[in-house]
């Protein structure tokens, strides 16, 4: 028999943004970003899906069961053979924005996964900490990359990887080298993951692989270790060239800064752009870009998805 949620019980869960592929670590490197979705989950005496939403998302969402908050929810409690609540309320407020690349479905993903495992734990009486690892693999399976989710999940600069199919997703927390700075350009327009991820390529040339896998080990050195060469490591092969036409003008603001020695690109499937920075050097990045860019310095939290039970 499936295990019972209590009526009554409640929690809050907050899950920051994130940014993935860096460049060239496509599918693979993350970092989160201090811009939080905060979900309040209560189970309900009374039948029904009650969802609210303020801030980002508001009015774009659906409100009903296709919420991706609520199918998180229902997908981590049948992996876990818990029923479902008769009664559910949801109410959100959403400081990452939608359609920009910077999470907001992999944002939302975890919360629901988080919430559910919460309120599995409250209703028993435990006061433990959620299963990071299962929220983590069970994102990423709901996602189809790991990047953003991982990062959204344990917080600060994430590397993640999987054999493929059934296989848990794996996930090494890197230092991030305290030099680095992290600002945001977000575009007033939306572009879609699906569409973004719809014009790759199938295949790539070989050569380009081998730069673009060269890149990417640079990367994580210069994240880590070396960030004078946070320049040279975010140059990639693979992804961003084949989406220029679907990003509108993000190419060109990623061409203008790097011309200019900043470390820009494509956050996530874009169309906000990421640069990555040391203190001084990131001066002067709101000199290239107009008034249409939101500039943003969001910070790098360290810790990832948050829980608080609330009651009984």
């Amino acid at each position: 028999m499936a295990a019972a949620l209590r009526a009554g019980a409640a929690v809050e869960v907050r899950v920051p943004a994130s940014s993935a592929n860096l460049g060239p670590g496509f599918d693979s490197v993350g970092l989160a970003l201090g811009l939080w979705d905060t979900c309040v989950a209560t189970v309900t005496e009374a039948p029904g899906l009650l969802i609210e939403v303020e801030g980002q998302g508001a009015g774009e969402v659906p409100l009903d069961a296709t919420h991706l908050v609520h199918r998180s929810m229902l997908r981590a409690w049948d992996e876990l053979g818990v029923a479902a609540p008769l009664g559910l309320s949801l109410r959100c407020r959403n400081e990452v924005p939608h359609g920009r690349g910077l999470g907001s479905s992999a944002t939302a993903i975890v919360t629901g996964i988080v919430a559910a495992q919460a309120l599995h734990d409250v209703s028993r009486g435990c006061e433990g900490d959620v299963d990071l690892a299962f929220t983590n693999t069970l994102a990423a399976r709901m996602e189809g990359h790991p990047d953003n989710s991982s990062a959204s999940v344990f917080g600060g600069l994430t590397l993640s990887w999987s054999d493929g199919g059934d296989d848990p997703t794996h996930t090494l927390q890197l230092d991030l080298h305290p030099d680095v700075r992290v600002l945001v350009l977000v575009p007033a327009k939306q572009l879609s993951t699906a569409k973004a991820r719809s014009v790759l390529p199938t295949h790539v040339r070989h050569g380009d692989a081998a730069l673009n896998s060269a890149r990417a080990a640079l990367l994580v050195q210069a994240l880590t270790a070396h960030p004078e060469h946070l320049l040279a490591g975010t140059r990639e092969w693979l992804h961003q060239e084949a989406r220029r036409e679907s990003f509108g003008g993000s190419m060109e603001v990623v061409d203008r800064l790097r011309a200019a020695g900043h470390a820009a690109v494509i956050s996530g499937a874009g169309p906000s752009v990421l640069v990555l920075s040391t203190v001084g050097p990131v001066d002067g990045v709101e000199a290239l870009v107009d008034d249409a860019w939101d500039v943003l310095s969001p910070g790098v939290p360290s810790t990832g998805a948050q829980v608080r039970r609330l009651r009984p």
